[in-house]
């Protein structure tokens, strides 16, 4: 433990990336952290990732999760104090419930804006958002085929993705779904996210994470540059062709206006 408490450093400030599954958001996340002063924003709270993270605190997330969350907060805040995490639509309210169950940084009577502030000092919202639907309804669709949710170079697929119209469909009315989880979250506690798209983070790299931290009123060094990202886009002949085959086969399943 001693290791640990040598790392603690309290936030001054906290936001949090709002997502869903290939909205890009490794790609923002990998430039905030390339910065080395925008925190370490990661799963910390996708409980499949807790126990991991738990062992590294010598912490047991099921035994005491008010103690996880603050030592997540304490041991991944960068040196000036900035601390970010990311979270799925798919999996918010779990996470909400559990802050609330665990009576330390609100009950019942806590609304979800007051509960998430007091578990993160100063807490500001990131919304990273595809415009283009489809082209993200078939980067799913071969994602759960190929088991390859972050490309990267030298990661190696599961498998082979095949054309599949009703999976890309499905995953276009599940994108759908967990967006609408989003916007009615952030109707309910009454913010206005950051919004952040993947078209222009792809577009203008270096300049929409400098946008990103200046939202945060995080001051990179003088002369410092933003890297290229480590994260390698998916799209390529293969999701031209599945494109193209796709509207042409349900031409009723997809509006191109619609984005």
């Amino acid at each position: 433990m001693a290791g640990l408490f040598h790392k603690l450093r309290h936030p001054r400030r906290c936001y949090v990336v709002c997502t869903i599954p290939r909205s890009g958001s490794n790609l923002l996340t990998d430039g905030l952290r390339a910065t080395r002063r925008a925190g370490q924003p990661k799963q910390f709270f996708l409980r499949k990732f807790e126990s991991r993270y738990g062992a590294q605190l010598g912490l047991d997330p099921a035994v005491d999760y008010p103690g996880y969350v603050r030592g997540i907060v304490n041991t991944k805040t960068s040196p000036n104090g900035v601390f970010g995490f990311k979270l799925m639509s798919w999996y918010l309210d779990a996470f909400l419930a559990r802050l609330r169950d665990a009576h330390t940084f609100g009950n019942s009577a806590t609304d979800d804006l007051a509960l998430l502030q007091n578990a993160f000092p100063r807490l500001r919202f990131i919304y990273i958002i595809r415009r283009h639907k489809l082209r993200q309804a078939l980067s799913t669709a071969r994602a759960l085929q190929t088991g390859l949710w972050k490309v990267q170079e030298g990661k190696r697929t599961v498998s082979e993705p095949q054309f599949d119209p009703e999976l890309i469909e499905q995953s276009l009315r599940e994108a759908q779904r967990q967006e609408k989880i989003w916007q009615d979250f952030f109707q309910r506690i009454g913010i206005r996210p950051f919004e952040v798209e993947y078209e222009k983070l792809c577009q203008d790299y270096e300049g929409t994470i400098h946008g990103v931290l200046d939202f945060l009123e995080i001051s990179l060094p003088r002369g410092m540059r933003i890297g290229n990202p480590v994260t390698i886009r998916q799209a390529d002949e293969i999701s031209q062709m599945w494109e193209e085959r796709f509207l042409a086969e349900r031409p009723s399943a997809y509006s191109p206006a619609a984005g």
